[in-house]
């Protein structure tokens, strides 16, 4: 399940640029439906409530961020996991834009 997350009242930092997602051999992983690499960043977030940090993974070509920078995760999703005993919560997003885009568009 995916539960989608409201981020206007919210400000994302870069605080580790994108990196590739490796499986356990090395390998890139790959976006199950449309095969395009998976790339992960480290966002701080901050809120009312404090901050926190999370790694938001995107598909496809990701753009270059400074660590820092401010920016906008469209279309952030939380999806709850379980395995092996462990749990736990992934975060996606369609793209994550510098936030001077994100006031453009």
């Amino acid at each position: 399940m995916k539960l989608l997350i409201d981020t206007s009242h919210m400000a994302f930092h870069v605080g580790r640029p994108f990196e590739r997602r490796l499986d356990d051999n090395g390998v890139q992983r790959l976006d199950r439906k449309t095969r395009a690499p998976l790339w992960s960043a480290q966002l701080v977030v901050m809120s009312d409530e404090g901050a926190a940090t999370i790694n938001v993974t995107v598909a496809g070509d990701p753009p270059h961020l400074q660590q820092g920078q401010q920016v906008t995760p469209v279309q952030l999703v939380a999806i709850p996991w379980a395995r092996n005993g462990r749990d736990g919560v992934a975060y996606r997003a369609a793209e994550v834009r510098p936030l001077a885009a994100a006031k453009a568009s």
